[in-house]
Protein backbone atom coordinates (compact mmCIF):
# COMPACT_ATOMS: atom_id res chain seq x y z
CA UNK A 1 0.00 0.00 0.00
CA UNK A 2 3.24 2.70 0.64
CA UNK A 3 5.64 1.53 -2.39
CA UNK A 4 6.04 -0.05 -5.20
CA UNK A 5 9.57 -0.17 -6.07
CA UNK A 6 9.65 -2.31 -9.33
CA UNK A 7 6.74 -0.27 -10.50
CA UNK A 8 9.53 2.33 -10.14
CA UNK A 9 12.17 0.29 -11.80
CA UNK A 10 10.26 -0.13 -14.58
CA UNK A 11 9.06 3.46 -15.07
CA UNK A 12 12.39 4.70 -14.87
CA UNK A 13 13.15 2.28 -18.00
CA UNK A 14 10.22 3.47 -19.79
CA UNK A 15 11.34 7.17 -19.21
CA UNK A 16 15.05 6.51 -20.24
CA UNK A 17 13.85 4.72 -23.72
CA UNK A 18 12.47 8.61 -24.13
CA UNK A 19 14.84 11.12 -22.79
CA UNK A 20 17.88 11.17 -20.28
CA UNK A 21 16.97 10.24 -17.48
CA UNK A 22 18.26 13.72 -15.58
CA UNK A 23 16.57 15.89 -18.38
CA UNK A 24 12.99 13.67 -17.51
CA UNK A 25 10.36 16.46 -16.59
CA UNK A 26 7.51 14.22 -15.00
CA UNK A 27 3.90 15.26 -14.12
CA UNK A 28 2.31 12.53 -11.72
CA UNK A 29 -1.65 13.36 -11.66
CA UNK A 30 -3.78 12.15 -9.65
CA UNK A 31 -4.16 9.80 -6.25
CA UNK A 32 -0.58 10.27 -4.34
CA UNK A 33 -0.24 6.66 -4.24
CA UNK A 34 1.96 3.69 -3.76
CA UNK A 35 2.84 4.18 -7.46
CA UNK A 36 3.71 7.63 -7.00
CA UNK A 37 5.82 7.27 -3.76
CA UNK A 38 7.83 5.19 -5.23
CA UNK A 39 8.42 7.15 -8.65
CA UNK A 40 9.13 10.24 -6.34
CA UNK A 41 11.95 8.43 -4.78
CA UNK A 42 13.24 6.68 -7.50
CA UNK A 43 12.92 9.84 -9.78
CA UNK A 44 14.90 11.96 -6.86
CA UNK A 45 17.48 9.32 -7.66
CA UNK A 46 18.11 9.96 -10.72
CA UNK A 47 17.88 13.49 -11.03
CA UNK A 48 14.99 13.91 -12.62
CA UNK A 49 12.15 16.56 -12.04
CA UNK A 50 9.05 14.70 -10.71
CA UNK A 51 5.76 17.34 -10.44
CA UNK A 52 2.57 15.44 -8.40
CA UNK A 53 -0.45 17.41 -8.77
CA UNK A 54 -3.76 15.88 -6.93
CA UNK A 55 -6.39 17.35 -4.68
CA UNK A 56 -5.82 17.86 -0.84
CA UNK A 57 -6.45 14.52 1.03
CA UNK A 58 -5.38 12.52 -1.72
CA UNK A 59 -1.76 14.30 -2.49
CA UNK A 60 1.54 11.79 -1.49
CA UNK A 61 1.93 11.41 2.43
CA UNK A 62 4.55 13.88 3.53
CA UNK A 63 7.33 12.39 5.04
CA UNK A 64 7.83 10.39 1.33
CA UNK A 65 7.82 13.76 0.00
CA UNK A 66 10.32 15.16 2.39
CA UNK A 67 12.84 12.09 1.90
CA UNK A 68 12.14 12.32 -2.03
CA UNK A 69 13.04 16.24 -1.81
CA UNK A 70 16.27 15.55 0.23
CA UNK A 71 17.40 12.68 -2.08
CA UNK A 72 17.03 15.18 -5.27
CA UNK A 73 18.79 17.97 -3.61
CA UNK A 74 21.89 15.63 -3.98
CA UNK A 75 21.27 14.55 -7.30
CA UNK A 76 20.24 17.49 -8.97
CA UNK A 77 16.73 16.66 -8.72
CA UNK A 78 14.12 18.40 -7.72
CA UNK A 79 10.12 17.80 -6.16
CA UNK A 80 7.10 19.60 -6.14
CA UNK A 81 3.23 19.00 -5.03
CA UNK A 82 0.40 21.05 -6.46
CA UNK A 83 -2.81 21.27 -6.49
CA UNK A 84 -2.66 22.40 -10.12
CA UNK A 85 -2.84 19.90 -12.49
CA UNK A 86 -1.99 22.54 -15.43
CA UNK A 87 1.07 23.71 -13.65
CA UNK A 88 2.00 19.96 -13.29
CA UNK A 89 1.91 19.15 -16.71
CA UNK A 90 3.04 22.25 -18.21
CA UNK A 91 6.39 21.97 -20.48
CA UNK A 92 6.63 17.53 -18.94
CA UNK A 93 8.27 15.33 -21.04
CA UNK A 94 6.37 12.46 -19.76
CA UNK A 95 2.52 12.71 -18.03
CA UNK A 96 1.58 9.92 -15.48
CA UNK A 97 -1.23 8.80 -13.89
CA UNK A 98 -2.54 5.28 -11.84
CA UNK A 99 -6.28 4.47 -10.98
CA UNK A 100 -7.91 6.40 -8.43
CA UNK A 101 -9.54 3.37 -6.31
CA UNK A 102 -6.70 0.69 -5.87
CA UNK A 103 -7.95 -2.81 -4.32
CA UNK A 104 -9.25 -2.67 -0.50
CA UNK A 105 -10.72 1.08 -1.26
CA UNK A 106 -14.05 0.12 -3.68
CA UNK A 107 -16.18 1.26 -0.80
CA UNK A 108 -14.57 4.75 -1.77
CA UNK A 109 -14.90 4.41 -5.20
CA UNK A 110 -17.56 7.02 -5.56
CA UNK A 111 -16.03 9.90 -3.38
CA UNK A 112 -12.63 9.16 -4.63
CA UNK A 113 -14.19 9.90 -8.00
CA UNK A 114 -15.72 13.00 -7.32
CA UNK A 115 -12.47 14.09 -5.63
CA UNK A 116 -9.89 13.75 -8.20
CA UNK A 117 -12.08 14.03 -11.48
CA UNK A 118 -10.60 17.50 -12.05
CA UNK A 119 -6.94 15.51 -12.10
CA UNK A 120 -8.47 13.68 -15.09
CA UNK A 121 -5.64 13.07 -17.85
CA UNK A 122 -7.87 14.54 -20.85
CA UNK A 123 -6.35 15.03 -24.02
CA UNK A 124 -6.50 19.19 -23.72
CA UNK A 125 -4.27 18.45 -20.31
CA UNK A 126 -1.62 15.95 -22.68
CA UNK A 127 -1.64 18.43 -25.15
CA UNK A 128 -0.79 21.06 -22.92
CA UNK A 129 2.69 18.71 -22.02
CA UNK A 130 5.71 19.40 -24.21
CA UNK A 131 5.04 18.10 -27.65
CA UNK A 132 6.95 15.34 -27.50
CA UNK A 133 5.35 14.02 -23.96
CA UNK A 134 4.75 10.69 -23.46
CA UNK A 135 1.80 9.21 -21.23
CA UNK A 136 2.54 6.53 -18.90
CA UNK A 137 -0.25 4.44 -16.63
CA UNK A 138 1.01 1.51 -14.86
CA UNK A 139 -2.25 -0.54 -15.58
CA UNK A 140 -4.97 -1.57 -15.41
CA UNK A 141 -6.58 1.89 -16.45
CA UNK A 142 -10.13 2.85 -15.84
CA UNK A 143 -10.78 4.23 -19.05
CA UNK A 144 -13.00 7.38 -18.55
CA UNK A 145 -11.80 8.07 -15.03
CA UNK A 146 -8.29 8.69 -14.67
CA UNK A 147 -7.56 9.09 -18.30
CA UNK A 148 -9.39 9.39 -21.45
CA UNK A 149 -9.40 6.64 -24.06
CA UNK A 150 -7.83 9.58 -26.79
CA UNK A 151 -5.08 9.76 -24.17
CA UNK A 152 -3.98 5.90 -23.21
CA UNK A 153 -4.30 5.18 -26.98
CA UNK A 154 -2.69 7.94 -28.37
CA UNK A 155 0.57 7.77 -30.56
CA UNK A 156 2.89 8.61 -27.59
CA UNK A 157 1.74 6.12 -25.35
CA UNK A 158 3.67 4.27 -23.68
CA UNK A 159 1.65 1.78 -21.31
CA UNK A 160 2.17 -1.47 -23.45
CA UNK A 161 5.90 -0.60 -23.70
CA UNK A 162 5.72 -0.11 -19.67
CA UNK A 163 4.18 -3.25 -19.12
CA UNK A 164 6.37 -4.87 -20.87
CA UNK A 165 9.23 -3.35 -18.59
CA UNK A 166 7.88 -4.42 -15.55
CA UNK A 167 8.88 -7.93 -16.77
CA UNK A 168 12.30 -6.56 -16.93
CA UNK A 169 12.52 -4.93 -13.68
Amino acid sequence: DRSHPCQALADLETIAEHVPLPEAKVAYIGDGNNVCHSLMLAGAMVGAEVRVAGPEGYQPAGDVVARATDIAANTGGSISVTQDAAAAVAGANVVYTDVWTSMGQEHEAADRIAMLMPYQVTLELFESASSDAIFMHCLPAHRGEEVVHEVIEHSRSRVFDQAENRMHS
